[in-house]
């Protein structure tokens, strides 16, 4: 478990990193909304935050929370 958060961490500075492109922002994305974890939630809530984005990421980060906040009830 203790690969998990690395790789969150690693996930998350990719979704914000404007230096690479939009496809490989969405997969992180993606990857992220399959950890579905609390941790993963927020760094989801923290990529909706970000106006840099483009709407599509904004918008899929915000759909991924949705499923794991769903999953979790």
């Amino acid at each position: 478990m203790a690969e998990q958060p690395e790789e969150l961490k690693k996930l998350a500075a990719i979704t914000t990193d404007l230096e690479f492109t939009a496809d490989l922002r969405i997969r992180a994305i993606e990857q992220i909304g399959i950890l579905g974890t609390h941790e993963a939630l927020l760094a989801l809530l923290n990529v909706v935050a970000n106006e840099k984005l483009t709407d599509k990421e904004r918008e899929l980060a915000l759909e991924r929370a949705r499923k794991i906040i769903k999953s979790s009830q």
